[in-house]
């Protein structure tokens, strides 16, 4: 057991270390190419701090385990949104523009709406022989990604305000893109070994696969975001925070979800494809409020601002450490 633990925390070090180079790299060569705040959070930095995820989850896949690819996203994006959002709007309330209403929130509820639609197509609409995400369901999800992102670029207001050269003449276009290389070498060979220590964990502990993915798992991933959004709060770009977790939050679902239904690999007797059996109805209604809250924000502050305010942030702190302890109180 302490073997698994130190060998889970040097997976779990590199991972965030990989990632913390990466998004450093990436921004980097994103400012030098002129993108806006928000779409460099949006895609550079919010696909960047979901590779951990996508590398634990398309591990998760590939040995045939759904519990630790879906309950990873799942619990990441719980992460992203209720206690990472919460704390950073706890330190500078996050503003909510109007393309950030009509487009990027919506999507992020599409998306939650689509992959419990998809994964449990069964028990809602009475459609197949189980409640799984099929590879032909990943494959639209990689579809949407890619038109999300091609739009997203295509709508991209470049924004420039004179300080690239200050800001960026310490790094030159050839150390960012080492970086990136760099970033993704410890995100690979770190999330394998986090994955399979944090397994052996659960089973040594007598933990299921599935609370392990939502906890240990979605936390330790999420960690680039906590580092991303609180950083990007001190230096007040709440919209590169914002960005970033709805960026996440995406990519979590699209891209990853998508990858690891493409490549899922089937056991012996195993479904066919990512199975939703080890998710609860309180999981799913979580993750569904999750997706919500972030849009209920908008309308509940005083004024015209359109905003996350700081009470907004307490309440949805409030909401994970609340769903943390129905987790431990049920344990299974």
């Amino acid at each position: 057991m302490t073997l698994s633990i130190l060998i889970l925390l040097a997976g779990l070090l590199l991972v965030v270390f990989g990632a913390d180079i990466l998004v450093d790299g990436s921004s980097t060569i994103a400012r030098k190419a002129g993108l806006s705040e928000f779409l460099i959070g949006l895609t550079i930095v919010g696909i960047g701090t979901s590779l951990p995820e996508l590398v634990v989850s398309m591990n998760g896949a590939l040995h045939g385990n759904a519990d630790i690819a879906i309950g990873n996203v799942m619990g990441s994006n719980l992460f992203n949104v209720l206690l990472i959002l919460g704390i950073t709007a706890l330190i500078r309330p996050v503003g909510i523009s109007r393309d950030n209403l009509s487009k990027d929130i919506p999507l992020n509820i599409i998306a939650s709406v689509l992959l419990i639609g998809f994964g449990m197509h069964k028990s809602i609409f009475g459609l197949g022989t189980s409640d799984t995400i099929s590879r032909t369901e990943g494959f639209i999800f990689l579809a949407l990604f890619a038109a999300y992102m091609v739009y997203s670029f295509k709508s991209g207001k470049v924004e420039s305000d004179g300080n690239e050269e200050e800001t960026e003449k310490e790094k030159k276009l050839p150390v960012a893109i080492l970086m990136v290389l760099g970033g993704f070498a410890g995100l690979i060979y770190g999330g394998r070994i986090f994955v399979d220590s944090a397994c052996d964990i659960a089973r040594m502990a007598g933990l299921s696969d599935k609370f392990i993915a939502v906890t240990i798992l979605a936390g330790g991933t999420s960690m680039p975001e906590l580092v991303t959004c609180i950083v990007a709060a001190a230096k007040k770009k709440d919209q590169l925070a914002l960005g970033n977790i709805l960026g996440s939050n995406i990519s979590n679902i699209l891209l990853i979800l998508g990858c690891s239904s493409v490549f899922f690999r089937k056991t012996s007797g195993g479904p066919d494809g990512l199975a939703f059996t080890g998710m609860s109805n309180m999981d799913i209604f979580v993750f569904l409020i999750s997706s919500l809250v972030i849009l209920a924000s908008a309308y509940t502050g005083r004024g015209k601002t359109r905003r996350i305010d700081r009470a907004d942030g307490l309440f949805f702190v409030a909401i994970e450490i609340a769903y943390l302890i129905w987790l431990i109180t049920n344990l299974n």
